[in-house]
Protein backbone atom coordinates (compact mmCIF):
# COMPACT_ATOMS: atom_id res chain seq x y z
CA UNK A 1 0.00 0.00 0.00
CA UNK A 2 3.05 2.26 0.90
CA UNK A 3 3.78 1.39 -2.80
CA UNK A 4 0.30 3.15 -4.10
CA UNK A 5 0.13 5.82 -1.84
CA UNK A 6 3.39 6.78 -2.93
CA UNK A 7 2.43 6.35 -6.34
CA UNK A 8 -0.48 8.76 -4.65
CA UNK A 9 1.42 11.06 -3.63
CA UNK A 10 3.52 11.10 -6.77
CA UNK A 11 0.39 11.65 -8.37
CA UNK A 12 -0.96 14.35 -6.05
CA UNK A 13 2.50 16.35 -6.49
CA UNK A 14 2.06 16.00 -9.76
CA UNK A 15 -0.86 17.75 -9.80
CA UNK A 16 0.36 20.26 -7.46
CA UNK A 17 2.98 21.07 -9.19
CA UNK A 18 0.84 21.41 -12.91
CA UNK A 19 -1.74 23.55 -10.78
CA UNK A 20 1.42 25.42 -9.80
CA UNK A 21 2.55 25.57 -13.22
CA UNK A 22 -1.14 26.22 -14.60
CA UNK A 23 -1.07 29.64 -12.45
CA UNK A 24 2.37 30.83 -13.61
CA UNK A 25 1.35 30.66 -16.66
CA UNK A 26 -1.72 32.33 -16.21
CA UNK A 27 0.89 35.11 -14.59
CA UNK A 28 3.26 34.81 -17.35
CA UNK A 29 0.05 35.03 -20.32
CA UNK A 30 -0.77 38.00 -17.66
CA UNK A 31 2.79 39.80 -18.13
CA UNK A 32 3.12 37.95 -21.53
CA UNK A 33 -0.11 39.81 -22.71
CA UNK A 34 1.01 43.42 -21.37
CA UNK A 35 4.73 42.30 -23.24
CA UNK A 36 2.53 41.37 -26.49
CA UNK A 37 0.37 44.31 -25.99
CA UNK A 38 3.17 47.20 -25.49
CA UNK A 39 5.00 44.95 -29.04
CA UNK A 40 1.69 45.25 -30.99
CA UNK A 41 1.10 49.03 -29.59
CA UNK A 42 4.79 49.65 -30.88
CA UNK A 43 4.06 47.79 -34.24
CA UNK A 44 0.47 50.04 -34.58
CA UNK A 45 2.95 52.66 -34.05
CA UNK A 46 5.12 51.62 -35.95
CA UNK A 47 2.96 51.45 -39.16
CA UNK A 48 1.28 54.58 -38.45
CA UNK A 49 4.59 56.46 -38.32
CA UNK A 50 5.00 54.56 -42.28
CA UNK A 51 1.58 55.32 -43.51
CA UNK A 52 2.35 59.15 -42.25
CA UNK A 53 5.63 59.09 -44.36
CA UNK A 54 3.92 57.58 -47.19
CA UNK A 55 0.97 60.28 -47.10
CA UNK A 56 3.57 62.74 -46.26
CA UNK A 57 5.48 61.73 -49.42
CA UNK A 58 1.82 61.27 -51.70
CA UNK A 59 1.09 64.90 -50.87
CA UNK A 60 4.26 66.20 -51.71
CA UNK A 61 3.58 64.08 -55.30
CA UNK A 62 -0.23 64.80 -55.69
CA UNK A 63 0.19 68.42 -54.09
CA UNK A 64 -2.54 68.18 -51.10
CA UNK A 65 -2.62 65.60 -48.21
CA UNK A 66 -6.19 65.37 -48.91
CA UNK A 67 -5.38 63.79 -51.71
CA UNK A 68 -3.25 61.57 -50.97
CA UNK A 69 -5.40 60.07 -48.01
CA UNK A 70 -8.16 59.56 -50.99
CA UNK A 71 -5.00 57.81 -53.33
CA UNK A 72 -4.09 55.42 -50.04
CA UNK A 73 -7.70 54.86 -49.46
CA UNK A 74 -8.38 54.30 -53.19
CA UNK A 75 -5.43 52.01 -53.79
CA UNK A 76 -6.39 50.07 -50.37
CA UNK A 77 -10.17 49.57 -51.32
CA UNK A 78 -10.83 50.10 -55.34
CA UNK A 79 -14.10 50.85 -56.74
CA UNK A 80 -15.38 53.20 -54.04
CA UNK A 81 -17.84 56.03 -54.37
CA UNK A 82 -16.94 59.19 -53.06
CA UNK A 83 -19.19 58.69 -50.02
CA UNK A 84 -17.40 55.65 -49.41
CA UNK A 85 -14.43 57.66 -49.82
CA UNK A 86 -15.37 60.10 -47.35
CA UNK A 87 -16.43 57.86 -44.86
CA UNK A 88 -13.22 55.73 -45.07
CA UNK A 89 -11.28 58.69 -44.69
CA UNK A 90 -12.85 60.70 -42.33
CA UNK A 91 -13.20 63.85 -45.18
CA UNK A 92 -15.61 65.69 -45.78
CA UNK A 93 -17.91 64.43 -48.55
CA UNK A 94 -17.52 68.57 -50.60
CA UNK A 95 -13.72 68.01 -50.04
CA UNK A 96 -13.66 64.59 -51.54
CA UNK A 97 -15.81 64.85 -54.53
CA UNK A 98 -13.15 68.25 -55.79
CA UNK A 99 -10.46 66.46 -54.89
CA UNK A 100 -11.66 63.39 -56.75
CA UNK A 101 -12.58 65.66 -60.19
CA UNK A 102 -9.41 67.49 -60.01
CA UNK A 103 -7.40 63.83 -59.50
CA UNK A 104 -9.68 62.03 -62.31
CA UNK A 105 -8.63 65.82 -64.65
CA UNK A 106 -5.28 65.04 -63.72
CA UNK A 107 -5.97 61.21 -65.04
CA UNK A 108 -4.57 59.72 -61.39
CA UNK A 109 -7.87 58.27 -60.69
CA UNK A 110 -10.65 56.45 -63.15
CA UNK A 111 -13.97 56.72 -62.50
CA UNK A 112 -16.78 54.35 -64.04
CA UNK A 113 -20.27 54.31 -63.09
CA UNK A 114 -21.37 51.69 -60.80
CA UNK A 115 -23.93 49.55 -61.96
CA UNK A 116 -26.89 48.89 -60.14
CA UNK A 117 -29.94 46.77 -60.85
CA UNK A 118 -32.77 48.85 -60.17
CA UNK A 119 -33.71 52.62 -61.33
CA UNK A 120 -31.72 55.27 -60.05
CA UNK A 121 -29.21 57.30 -59.27
CA UNK A 122 -25.79 55.18 -60.21
CA UNK A 123 -22.62 56.79 -58.77
CA UNK A 124 -19.17 57.13 -59.94
CA UNK A 125 -16.59 53.91 -58.63
CA UNK A 126 -13.24 55.45 -58.56
CA UNK A 127 -10.01 53.26 -58.64
CA UNK A 128 -6.29 54.96 -58.16
CA UNK A 129 -4.05 54.74 -60.75
CA UNK A 130 -0.89 51.77 -60.11
CA UNK A 131 1.79 53.85 -57.75
CA UNK A 132 4.24 52.92 -61.21
CA UNK A 133 1.75 54.53 -63.35
CA UNK A 134 1.90 57.72 -60.44
CA UNK A 135 5.52 58.26 -60.52
CA UNK A 136 5.73 57.88 -64.41
CA UNK A 137 3.55 60.82 -64.42
CA UNK A 138 5.59 63.25 -61.82
CA UNK A 139 9.22 61.96 -63.42
CA UNK A 140 8.97 64.18 -66.30
CA UNK A 141 7.85 67.37 -63.76
CA UNK A 142 10.63 66.37 -61.73
CA UNK A 143 13.70 65.95 -64.50
CA UNK A 144 12.30 69.28 -65.95
CA UNK A 145 13.05 71.10 -62.85
CA UNK A 146 16.44 69.37 -61.70
CA UNK A 147 17.91 70.15 -65.41
CA UNK A 148 16.81 74.05 -64.51
CA UNK A 149 18.58 73.82 -61.19
CA UNK A 150 22.10 72.00 -63.24
CA UNK A 151 22.05 74.44 -65.69
CA UNK A 152 21.26 77.51 -63.14
CA UNK A 153 24.90 79.26 -63.44
CA UNK A 154 24.75 78.92 -67.73
CA UNK A 155 20.69 80.69 -67.28
CA UNK A 156 22.17 83.44 -64.51
CA UNK A 157 25.17 84.29 -67.75
CA UNK A 158 27.74 82.08 -65.59
CA UNK A 159 30.91 81.10 -67.24
CA UNK A 160 29.70 77.25 -67.02
CA UNK A 161 28.66 75.50 -69.96
CA UNK A 162 25.56 73.48 -69.79
CA UNK A 163 24.93 70.66 -68.01
CA UNK A 164 23.89 67.30 -69.92
CA UNK A 165 20.25 66.71 -68.98
CA UNK A 166 19.23 64.58 -66.19
CA UNK A 167 17.24 61.39 -66.88
CA UNK A 168 15.05 60.24 -64.64
CA UNK A 169 13.66 56.73 -66.03
CA UNK A 170 10.66 55.09 -63.76
CA UNK A 171 10.77 51.03 -64.33
CA UNK A 172 7.90 48.69 -62.98
CA UNK A 173 9.95 45.05 -62.71
CA UNK A 174 6.79 43.66 -62.46
CA UNK A 175 5.29 44.74 -65.79
CA UNK A 176 6.04 41.88 -69.11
Amino acid sequence: MSTDDSADDDEGTERSDVGDLDEEFEDLDGEGGNVRERLEESADKAVTGFDEGLVDLLSWVLETETRARIYVYLRQHPDSTSDEIAEGTGLYPSTVREALAELHDEDRVIREKRENAGAGNNPYEYEAIAPSELVRSVAGQVQTQLNTVFNLDRRLGGDEEESGPVTITVEDERRE
